[in-house]
């Protein structure tokens, strides 16, 4: 997820961009850039830095570029790591056509490989700078054609894009102009006496106006000083209604939610399609992972597997060693990153290690990684940051494609990693032996994710209502099995985390010894017992407590109505296979954690004594 701007108008000053970009730096900040054609001098100003807008500013500062129509980006890493040359904004081989864009485009490969034939010349490692390339195909003729307008050179260009993106276009020869188009990648309108900006975010823009138009899928926006106009794919003019945002800047970057918490639980069903996208061969019952390609005949070898992570990461290992075990047949364990190094491991060659984190960061972990190494394991990578040390040292990998993550309490991440390692176990298990009718089923029931999460979110005002209800209790307990049994781990961390109150996460058929000692009105339990193979046990550890006087919230599965009678309060979560049932059964703890701190008064981004990336033991 990066953010992109691009302004036309009145005013003649660069840091108009730089002001943009910064409050849009919460998208992406692993590099940035902008490009700026002046009017004078007729050429188009660029500069890139890896790093943070801060940096940008100062060279902008030295060199006094200016001009009136520009576009910028603040880059969230996907393709390539963070680096200038990887920097947007990307250009063609005549540095006329300066883009950038948000998104993925999945067939850049092919596309790439055939513009390389043609002559042109490529120098990033990215996806994007594909689209500069194509545009620059029909903006100068280049295909054999006649040449076209700049609306029209990126009209035909993306007609040979498959993916998403949310673009914004400047050229020398068609200059004052930007071109936007948007295909599943948000980007709107901002519009002003004289001047428009187009932008990822409303953040960008509530500095110059609050009046908005938010393009659709398959728009594609032509701006001038003199005003702008919408056509869709096919050249037919497209009318949007104008908005008025009624938002400061803090909360358009925020998008309208009180906190980065919930927005980043509310983007989940985009997250997981980010990180599906692609990977997902459904009629062939298989999973695509290009990262893994370079060790794929490794992979076939390894013996057992080791996954490693802190916090909630550890958590997604625990859910990846039931999948990796029960539908893959490799044996699995899973070890606190802190404690790997200290318990003398006993790992080589034919072990494949997985490293499981967010920041790709995390200090803990990266120590585990370089005893892996040291033993000779196969070192795989699951991570959110492209270019960070896990993924420089590892020997291949996953991205997550989850987008930055600002709460320090990780919602969309964790998600993120349970999908990508349900992807592993299809990959490893049809590598293993794991029959096509079996591989055919995961795959679709995982395609199937993001849309059953819109269906949980929908009841975030039913959690609130729970949450008021128990928001003044002192203690709690979450309880599950199999696969859910981590999940009460990390329903319990986010509680704790961002609410200060004590909660324990422990496997429901523990109860008996021990932790039932606790039970009495006072301390409610959430219980995770939804339609699976270990639902009539967790139905007797209900009633345990229920006979001892303790309230109960249970999670269960859509039409299981039998349960409402025997427990206080209940929460529905759509049907689906039982090792995907944590990325759904998840969302509502999230929720209900969030609200129980909000309700209290908590700084939920912030928690108290907590980092969202932990680079030191």
């Amino acid at each position: 997820m990066c953010g992109i701007f691009g302004y036309v108008g009145k005013e003649n000053n660069s840091s108009i961009g730089i002001e943009a970009l910064k409050r849009l730096e919460y998208r992406g900040y692993d590099s940035c850039g902008i490009a700026v054609f002046n009017a004078v001098k007729k050429n188009i100003g660029v500069e890139k830095v890896a790093g943070r807008i801060s940096e940008l500013e100062k060279k902008i500062a030295v060199k006094g570029i200016k001009g009136s129509a520009m576009i910028g980006h603040s880059r969230w890493a996907t393709h390539g790591g963070p680096t200038v040359k990887n920097a947007h904004p990307h250009w063609d081989c005549h540095k006329d056509i300066h883009l950038v864009h948000n998104g993925i485009i999945e067939n850049y490969k092919q596309i790439k490989d055939r513009l390389s034939k043609k002559g042109h010349k490529f120098i990033s490692e990215t996806d994007t700078e594909v689209l500069c390339h194509l545009i620059e195909e029909y903006a100068t003729g280049s295909n054999g054609s006649k040449s076209y307008t700049l609306e029209e050179a990126v009209r035909r260009a993306l007609g040979h894009v498959r993916g998403t993106y949310g673009i914004a276009v400047i050229s020398k020869s068609d200059p004052n102009k930007i071109v936007a188009a948007r295909m599943s990648s948000p980007l709107l309108i901002g519009v002003n006496d004289g001047e428009y900006v187009i932008a990822s975010d409303p953040a960008a823009v509530i500095t110059h106006t609050n009046k908005v138009i938010y393009l659709e899928d398959g728009d594609i926006a032509v701006l001038t000083k003199s005003g702008f106009r919408i056509a869709d794919l096919n050249r037919a003019a497209q009318k949007r209604v104008e908005q008025e945002l009624d938002w400061d800047v803090e909360e358009a970057q925020k998008g309208g939610y009180p906190h980065f918490m919930l927005k980043e639980i509310f983007e989940q069903p985009e997250s997981l399609q980010n990180s599906i996208r692609g990977r997902l061969i459904q009629d062939e019952g298989m999973a695509r992972l290009g990262g893994l390609e370079p060790v794929k005949e490794r992979i076939k070898s390894i013996e057992r597997v080791n996954i490693l992570g802190c916090g909630t990461a550890y958590h997604a290992g625990l859910i990846g060693e039931y999948m990796f075990e029960e539908y893959a047949g490799v044996p699995c364990e899973v070890d606190f990153s802190a404690e790997f190094r200290y318990r003398k491991p006993i790992i080589d060659k034919n072990t494949a290690a997985i490293f499981v984190s967010q920041s790709g960061e995390t200090a803990d972990t990266l120590g585990a990684l370089r005893e892996a190494k040291e033993k000779g394991a196969l070192c795989l990578g699951i991570v959110n940051t492209v270019g960070s040390s896990i993924v420089r040292m590892t020997d291949a990998g996953v991205y997550n494609h989850a987008g930055p993550e600002i709460g320090v309490a990780s919602t969309k991440a964790f998600t993120s990693q349970l999908v990508v390692l349900a992807l592993l176990t299809l990959y490893l298990g049809r590598l293993r032996g794991m029959s096509y009718v079996l591989g055919e089923r995961i795959a679709k029931e995982i395609a199937k994710l993001p849309e059953l999460t819109k269906t949980v979110l929908k009841q975030d005002n039913h959690i609130k209502e729970i949450a008021e209800k128990y928001k003044g209790a002192k203690s709690f307990l979450f309880i599950g099995r199999k696969y859910n049994y981590p999940i009460a781990l990390e329903g319990a961390l986010k509680l704790k985390e961002i609410s200060y109150i004590h909660a324990e996460g422990l496997s429901a058929g523990e109860l008996k010894h021990g932790h039932i000692a606790l039970i009495d009105k006072n301390v409610p339990t959430i219980a995770i017992a939804t339609r699976d193979s270990v639902y009539e046990k967790m139905l007797s550890n209900i009633q345990e407590i229920k006979a001892r006087g303790g309230p109960v919230i249970a999670i269960t599965t859509k039409g299981n109505t039998k349960l409402a009678d025997i427990v206080d309060d209940i929460i529905y979560v759509p049907k689906n296979l039982e090792m995907l049932s944590p990325i759904l059964t998840v969302i509502p703890l999230q929720l209900f954690a969030y609200h129980v701190a909000a309700l209290n008064g908590r700084d939920v981004d912030k928690p108290r004594n907590l980092a969202k990336s932990v680079t030191v033991e």
